[in-house]
């Protein structure tokens, strides 16, 4: 004895056949996938020009030293700078080979927030190779 899906023999089956229908439907996917054009995203930047008679910037390949004065002025290399100047150098030295190092030295009268901003721009940057120099300033404050 046969199972019968609920119809009786000899009648035609009311259902659709969905098969050819997602057949098609695929092929005009496919199709509309193809035939989209490439969207290329341009970004306009305005960068720098190359100036051949620039000087680079005043990094050392041993050793930097940063000088802080009693009237918060930033000293690199006997320089001013600001400290964006100060991360910029500091982003330059982290990729030469060898890594040069960092000598600090802060004078005795200058402000400890302008010290403690600095520290925060070398800790920002990744400075590992750094030093304290002058400490001797400081034997007799204690």
């Amino acid at each position: 004895m046969a199972m019968s899906a609920g119809t009786a023999e000899g009648e035609p089956m009311m259902d659709i056949n969905t098969t050819p229908l997602i057949d098609v439907m695929l092929v005009l996917l496919i199709m509309f996938i193809i035939t989209i054009p490439i969207q290329t995203h341009a970004v306009k930047l305005d960068l720098p020009q190359d100036q051949t008679n620039a000087a680079p910037p005043p990094i050392e390949p041993v050793k930097n030293k940063v000088v802080i004065t009693p009237a918060g002025e930033i000293l690199w290399n006997g320089a001013p700078i600001t400290k964006i100047q100060l991360r910029q150098y500091l982003d330059i030295t982290q990729t030469m080979n060898p890594i040069p190092e960092l000598h600090l030295q802060p004078d005795p009268q200058a402000r400890y927030v302008v010290v403690d901003e600095v520290l925060a721009v070398t800790k920002r940057a990744q400075v590992e190779k750094m030093g304290f120099v002058g400490n001797e300033a400081y034997g007799g404050a204690f």
